[in-house]
C-alpha cells in the first residue's frame, strides 16, 4: 500500500504517451491524493496534491505527448483538472489526519486490550511441581482480545487447581463475569481445604456480583467450568463439572471423556437448581495429560455444518507433549473452519510429568568389612 501512489505515477507515464490526444490520461493524476491517503499521513497527501498538479502540467504543456504538436498548458480543460486535484488534495489530506488519528486511537485500545488480557488471562506457568502446564486462546473476533471463555492454574496447598470456564454471552458484561470469577477462584482456591467448597464459594461470590449488578440478565449470567484439583503425590484428579464439556484423558492406548454423567449446574444457577457439586476421582498416572477446553473447540463446523471431532483427532494424534498438542489443535481447528471460527475457544493442557531419575551415577551399596 505504501508504494501505490508510485506505482499509480508509473502506470500514468507509460500510458501517456501511447494514448491519442481526444484522451489524456493525465486526468487520472486528480486521483492521486485520495490513493495516497490510503497508506500515508496529511503532509505526504499534500505533498503528492503538489506533485500531481505539477506533473499535469509538465504532461499537457509537453507538445510530443501523443503526437501533439502544440502544448495545452493553459487549456480550460487542464486548468480544470488544476483546481479539482487541488480540491481532492485538500479531501485527501483531511481523511489522512482522520485516518492516522483513528489509527493511534486503535493503537492505543489494542494496548490497554492486551494489558487487560495479561491481567485477566495471564498465561499459566510452564511447569508447577511434577505437572507441565500450557494454554491455549483463540478469539472468534479478528480485532477481540478478552472474551468470555478463560482458565486459570494455581498452586496450593492442597495441589495444583484449575479451572476452564465459558461465560454466557459476549461483550463487556461477558468479560466483566470473567472477571469475577478469576477473583473469586484466584483467592478462594487457597483458603478452601476442599473441592466442592471451593466450588459453592465461587457460586457465592458469582451470584452476589450478579444480585449488585442488578438489571434483567441477572439469572442469565451463568458460566460453565470444569474444576479440578491435582493434589501434590499426583496420584489422582479431581472434577467438579459445572454443566461444561467434559476434560479428556490422554494417555497410550486410551483416549476417554471424564465423566461420570453427573455434572452439576452452572455457576449463578446453584441457587435455583438445588443441586450439590459433586466431586468425581480418577486414577492418574506419570505420563498421563489432561485436556480441558470450552464449547469452542467441539462446536466448530467446517464448509458443510459438521462438528468438529475431537475425540477423533485425539485419537489419530496419540500422546504429545502439551505445547505441541495445543498446537497442533490450533492449526487443525483454523484449517477445520477454514479461519471462520464462530466462538471463542479456551483449551488447557496438563500433564503428569514421569518421575525424574535422581542425579548423578546410583550409590553402590555398603561393602561390609570383617
Amino acid at each position: 500500500m505504501r508504494w501505490l501512489p508510485v506505482m499509480f505515477i508509473a502506470g500514468v507515464l507509460l500510458l501517456e504517451p501511447v494514448t491519442p490526444v481526444d484522451w489524456p490520461v493525465s486526468f487520472v493524476l486528480i486521483a492521486l491524493p485520495l490513493v495516497t491517503a490510503f497508506a500515508h499521513g496529511p503532509l505526504v497527501v499534500a505533498l503528492a496534491t503538489v506533485g500531481a498538479v505539477v506533473l499535469e502540467g509538465i504532461l499537457a504543456g509537453t507538445p510530443c505527448c501523443a503526437g501533439r504538436s502544440v502544448g495545452y498548458l493553459w487549456d480550460r480543460h487542464y486548468v480544470a483538472s488544476y483546481f479539482c486535484t487541488a480540491l481532492v488534495g485538500a479531501l485527501g489530506t483531511v481523511l489522512a489526519a482522520h485516518r492516522t488519528r483513528r489509527e493511534r486511537t486503535l493503537a492505543d485500545v489494542r494496548f490497554v486490550a492486551d494489558i487487560a488480557q495479561r491481567v485477566l488471562l495471564r498465561p499459566v506457568p510452564h511447569r508447577i511441581g511434577n505437572l507441565g502446564l500450557e494454554s491455549l486462546y483463540l478469539s472468534a473476533a479478528a480485532e477481540a482480545h478478552i472474551g468470555g471463555d478463560l482458565y486459570e492454574a494455581v498452586p496450593t496447598a492442597y495441589g495444583v487447581r484449575l479451572l476452564i470456564g465459558d461465560v454466557r454471552g459476549k461483550g463487556l458484561l461477558a468479560v466483566e463475569t470473567a472477571a469475577t470469577l478469576l477473583g473469586a477462584f484466584r483467592e478462594a482456591a487457597h483458603d478452601e481445604p476442599g473441592l466442592s467448597a471451593l466450588v459453592d464459594r465461587v457460586e457465592t461470590s458469582m451470584s452476589r456480583r450478579a444480585t449488585q449488578l442488578g438489571g434483567s440478565e441477572t439469572t442469565e449470567r451463568f458460566v460453565t467450568a470444569v474444576f479440578a484439583e491435582i493434589p501434590s503425590d499426583g496420584h489422582a484428579v479431581r472434577i467438579v463439572n459445572c454443566g461444561h464439556p467434559p476434560p479428556f484423558l490422554i494417555r497410550p492406548g486410551e483416549v476417554r471423556e471424564l465423566d461420570r454423567g453427573r455434572p452439576g449446574p452452572p455457576l449463578n444457577l446453584g441457587v435455583l437448581v438445588v443441586v450439590p457439586y459433586h466431586v468425581d476421582t480418577y486414577p492418574l498416572r506419570p505420563g498421563d495429560q489432561l485436556l480441558l477446553y470450552t464449547d469452542g473447540v467441539t462446536e466448530t463446523r467446517d464448509a458443510i455444518g459438521a462438528f468438529y471431532p475431537l475425540a477423533e483427532r485425539l485419537r489419530s494424534w496419540g500422546p504429545l507433549p502439551p505445547r505441541e498438542l495445543l498446537d497442533r489443535l490450533h492449526d487443525d481447528l483454523l484449517a477445520y473452519s477454514h479461519k471462520g471460527l464462530q466462538d471463542d475457544t479456551a483449551a488447557l493442557s496438563v500433564r503428569l510429568l514421569p518421575d525424574e531419575p535422581p542425579d548423578g551415577p546410583p550409590e553402590e551399596p555398603p561393602v561390609c568389612m570383617s
